[in-house]
């Protein structure tokens, strides 16, 4: 049997206010083709299929569309949710959905009841562990006692176990959303750091074939048999480095035989530049990032007057900029207070805190305090 692993599409996130909607698309229909070149039986989504709890109906019909790409290319689909996800809203129609081949495991109490699909050696399980909220998780799983979000999943991998066992023979797939330690993470994963504990040691995920995790953005290798895929695309710029990918696993009569990965396409490159902003603008050597999603580090002496419409004029895909003043913040203070009394110091650094300058009933007593530290001062 081969699986194909993934996570974490965020289906419907925006990028610094920018709809990703078609990148998302085309990224993830091209699943569709590594399923019919590889021979794909199945793909996995190990959480976060949605970035909101609540998607939007274009969202939403992005999801179906995309699924039905697989699903028509001959895979079956077994997706379980993330922290971003909501378990009610995806598992709402699981029961008929499967026997379309689109399998949903949402609910806790049912952790530990696989998916099961044959292939020519044979069963395999299929487990999906949905994210667990370790309050509420504690109490459906009966152990108010577990602690943290680690404390959870190990009462939950007991229960897969469990249920293993009394299947003799049959190979193990555990679908998992969770910060496992050794993994890295990146700015766009938000914490599931709840109940004092966030990482979950791997010894959790002992006794099963292969656990395909979800949550880190980035594609990891923590084992042979534990790994992150990483989501299909870049949602932060800490991720630009990051080579986006999926994992093709494949079992055999006896369990893994091996991992292999597959590069995904990049619909728009993410790059930085740092320097002044005329410098940036003329530049015909920042040609090369003329079409990527850009981050910008302003270095001028003085904040630039609207720098991300001007940016924007030469790179239509800038999203983020920042002013860091090559002196530092001292020298940016020096100058706005150059010449300029205290009286209008004052008044300035109320506007700017503020967002409306002094009536003239303030600036009268502003005055007043300042001729009271002058005769102090004397």
């Amino acid at each position: 049997m081969r699986l194909l692993h993934t996570s974490d599409w965020h289906v419907g996130r925006t990028f610094h206010g920018r709809d990703l909607l078609a990148e998302q698309e085309a990224v993830l229909s091209g699943l569709a083709d590594v399923v019919v070149t590889d021979r794909v039986d199945v793909v996995v989504v190990a959480g976060d299929l949605y970035d909101r709890a609540v998607p939007n109906a274009e969202a939403v019909q992005t999801c179906a569309r995309v699924l039905s790409r697989i699903r028509a290319a001959g895979a079956r689909i077994v997706i379980t949710p993330g922290n971003h996800d909501s378990a009610a809203r995806i598992g709402v129609f699981g029961e008929f959905t499967a026997a379309g081949g689109l399998h949903t495991r949402t609910r806790i109490a049912e952790l530990d009841q696989p998916v099961l699909l044959e292939d020519a050696h044979g069963p395999v399980a299929l487990y999906g562990i949905p994210f667990l909220e370790p309050e509420p998780a504690r109490q459906a799983l009966g152990v108010p006692e577990a602690r943290g979000h680690a404390g959870v999943l190990t009462e939950a991998m007991r229960r897969v176990r469990a249920d293993l066992a009394a299947r003799a023979g049959t190979r193990s797939v555990v679908l998992a959303h969770a910060f496992v330690s050794g993994g890295a993470s990146s700015d766009s994963e938000r914490t599931i750091t709840v109940g004092g504990v966030q990482d979950v040691a791997t010894s959790v995920f002992d006794g099963v074939d292969y656990v395909a995790l979800g949550h880190l953005h980035g594609p990891q290798v923590l084992s042979e048999r534990l790994r992150y895929s990483g989501s299909p695309m870049a949602y932060s710029f800490s991720e630009a480095r990051q080579v986006k990918s999926v994992w093709l696993v494949e079992l055999d009569e006896g369990g893994l035989v091996g991992v292999e990965e597959r590069e995904l396409p990049v619909p728009r490159a993410l790059a930085t530049l740092s320097g002044a902003l005329e410098d940036l603008v003329r530049d015909p050597a920042h040609d090369a990032v003329a079409d990527s999603f850009l981050s910008v580090v302003l270095t001028d002496p003085v904040r630039p007057l609207d720098p991300l419409r001007r940016l924007q004029q030469r790179f239509p895909h800038a999203v983020h900029v920042e002013w860091k003043p090559a002196g530092g913040r001292a020298a940016e203070v020096r100058f706005a207070v150059r010449g300029r009394s205290d009286d209008e110091v004052a008044c300035c650094f109320v506007d700017d805190c503020r967002g409306e300058r002094p009536n003239p009933r303030e600036q009268a007593l502003l005055r007043e305090a300042f001729a009271a530290a002058a005769r102090e001062a004397q």
